[in-house]
């Protein structure tokens, strides 16, 4: 960490919480884990133009004038591929300006987009099938576009694993078993994958359609003053409680993390200023950037907008958006549920407070701007009345745009709509990068059928044990998502194992949900935990070790997704009564779970062995029935009873002494 970065955390850890709350402006930076130019000048006017352009086109297209699905897509990769090359540098010691190269990549890519909407007809019959020559360099070129755009936003994991998959197409002959398909020639798989079953399939669709909608949503909320107003509440809420800021994060990274799109980006942008209250407070470096790293990852998987990942659910699955939010709902309130415990039982051990009252925004003002959040409760009364999503977006975009005419601070005037514009797609430019790449892992799958091989090989160890063949479906899911953002990481993971989930007979709703789940939980989990390392960025401590606390803290949201297989009133399914026992149930498991992990049981240190009996029964709680929830019952009572005998025998001690 430099000596400006170790400044700026001093002056935070020192000002008063309502000086640096006038004082915050949202970060819209891209992704903390990469450099982007800043511009001025012709160059500002001429990003601003292309952006604001952009952004309107797709809003118009969207909402009254459809065009051609490959067009569309292909005019989305384009305004993405223009953007991005001009904003991050292909290397780092690159200067601020654009270099020739940049531009000769947003050459190609216009010339790309211009051979595709050109020839459009004749493409949808050759492409894939009977490529010409130029098909082929046209596809090529466009496939090294993809895989160097998402390299410089997003880093090298994703274009790797893309490589991995690219050359799997060519080596599948030669491979044994389960891996061995027949091989392809380069020019029909390149044309393939640069078609609507690969770069430009349902990734690239979701991305276009719903993903940008909802982030100029997002920037639209802070442009309006929302995105503050977020930050504001929840210290007024939850900051005064004991451990105040690390419950802040929790709230906060909720809030705002469900329209970030990627954890680490989400992590970055509330932990800038929670991570060194956290720290004012007591907590350790290393726990509050493991704190802000869990709670942003679980921001992937808060409603209405789970971070786009329910878009390209709904996508696949041809389940209702209304549907995936109304099931998705109680798996994230238990995520949340977990953290706090978790930080809680971290503030009672240290003996931790809150913040002063008179250093927190007050309630009663708080309240008065409460009509801040009627976008987002426009935006879920629509959903849930059945409107679509495009509909439900851009009505909630002009709902934005005139709660902030009813105060001077928050009021948007020309330069505020275009700065919310321009954001849009700026912060677009990752996860459309991330959504192509992904397109090319999902068409090697489509074209090899490696992914219904693999559900027979979860099919013959689901022979010996469901329980076994959900186990491994979970570390393949982790696994295949480490290094990427959500909804790549989700992408992928559907098109492998959510297919396998279902041939087990598990609902394609369920099957989804779980892979998402851990696609999410991938960002803390080590050795690549993406929202880890960012928040690890901000306190300067070890990555690695970062990322160890961040899995431990949210180890109790491991279990979860085997909560709502094993009990499906988690996801809304069943009686009231049914639902109400379930999650009553898995809250208390959860809190069992975080006490067994933290160590912290009925008002003291929890004995070793009480700390086991603990976790027993906390698995027990991911079976929805009376016998298992009796037995656990029977665990946490003997713990409890150890615990009571502990303190009487520390009490005598301590009395004898």
């Amino acid at each position: 960490m430099n000596d400006i970065e170790k400044n700026k955390q001093e002056e935070v850890e020192t000002k008063p919480v309502t000086d640096l709350l006038a004082e915050t402006e949202d970060d819209s930076s891209v992704d903390s884990a990469t450099e982007s130019r800043v511009f001025w000048g012709w160059r500002k006017i001429t990003f601003t133009t292309i952006a604001v352009i952009g952004a309107l086109f797709h809003l118009y297209v969207l909402n009254f004038h459809p065009i051609d699905p490959w067009v569309f897509r292909a005019s989305h990769l384009l305004f993405g591929s223009m953007l991005g090359f001009m904003l991050f540098p292909g290397w780092k010691k690159a200067s601020s300006k654009i270099h020739v190269i940049d531009w000769m990549f947003i050459l190609a890519s216009i010339g790309v987009f211009l051979y595709i909407f050109i020839n459009l007809k004749q493409l949808l019959f050759r492409f894939g099938v009977l490529p010409t020559t130029m098909d082929f360099i046209v596809a090529l070129v466009g496939i090294l576009l993809v895989l160097e755009l998402t390299r410089r936003t997003s880093g090298w994991v994703l274009p790797i694993l893309a490589g991995i998959f690219i050359l799997y197409a060519f080596i599948g002959p030669y491979l044994p078993s389960i891996l061995n398909h027949s091989g392809y020639t380069i020019e029909r798989f390149t044309t393939y994958i640069y078609g609507l079953d690969g770069i430009f399939g349902v990734t690239l669709d979701v991305s276009s359609r719903y993903i940008l909608l909802f982030i100029i949503f997002g920037s639209f909320l802070q442009m309006s003053g929302v995105g503050r107003y977020f930050i504001d509440f929840s210290f007024s809420l939850a900051g005064g409680m004991r451990g105040g800021p690390a419950k802040v994060a929790v709230v906060s990274s909720g809030l705002m993390g469900m329209m970030n799109g990627t954890s680490a980006g989400n992590a970055v942008a509330t932990g800038s200023l929670t991570i060194p209250l956290m720290k004012r407070v007591g907590y350790k470096a290393r726990f509050a950037a493991a704190t802000e790293a869990t709670a942003s990852a679980g921001g992937q998987i808060m409603i209405p907008i789970m971070g786009a990942g329910a878009f390209l659910m709904a996508e696949i699955t041809g389940i209702r958006y209304s549907e995936i939010i109304i099931a998705a709902t109680i798996p994230a309130l238990l995520y949340f549920l977990s953290v706090y415990f978790m930080v809680d039982f971290e503030a009672i051990k240290k003996g931790m407070k809150g913040i002063a009252r008179k250093d927190l925004p007050s309630f009663k003002s708080i309240m008065k701007k409460a009509y801040l959040f009627l976008p987002i409760l426009l935006l879920i009364s629509l959903l849930l009345q059945g409107f679509s999503v495009i509909m439900s977006g851009t009505y909630s975009i002009v709902a934005c745009f005139v709660v902030s005419l009813f105060r001077k601070e928050t009021r948007m005037g020309l330069k505020k709509i275009i700065g919310a514009l321009e954001l849009g797609m700026k912060n677009t430019i990752q996860l459309l990068a991330v959504c192509a790449c992904a397109g090319i892992i999902v068409g090697v799958i489509s074209l090899t059928g490696v992914g219904l091989r693999f559900s027979s090989m979860l099919l013959s160890v689901a022979d010996n044990s469901e329980l076994l063949a959900l186990v491994f479906a979970m570390f393949i899911a982790i696994i295949l998502g480490m290094g990427m953002p959500t909804t790549a990481a989700y992408a992928v993971a559907a098109s492998v194992v959510a297919p396998g989930l279902i041939n087990l007979g598990i609902e394609p709703l369920f099957a989804h949900m779980f892979v998402f789940y851990y696609a999410v939980l991938s960002a803390i989990t080590p050795p690549v935990a993406l929202a880890a390392y960012a928040a690890a960025g901000i306190t300067g401590t070890n990555p690695m070790k970062t990322g160890v606390e961040a899995f431990r803290l949210g180890i109790a949201a491991f279990i979860v997704p085997f909560m709502f297989i094993y009990s499906p009133q988690i996801l809304m399914v069943g009686s009231f009564l049914e639902i109400g026992i379930a999650v009553i149930t898995a809250a208390i498991g959860i809190y069992l779970l975080a006490a067994g992990v933290q160590g912290w049981f009925a008002g003291r240190n929890a004995h070793i062995v009480t700390r086991a009996l603990l976790l027993v029964a906390s698995v027990l709680s991911i079976y929805a029935g009376l016998k298992t929830d009796l037995i656990g019952l029977g665990f946490v009572a003997v713990a409890f009873a150890i615990q009571i005998f502990l303190s009487k025998k520390d009490h005598t001690h301590n009395f004898a002494a």
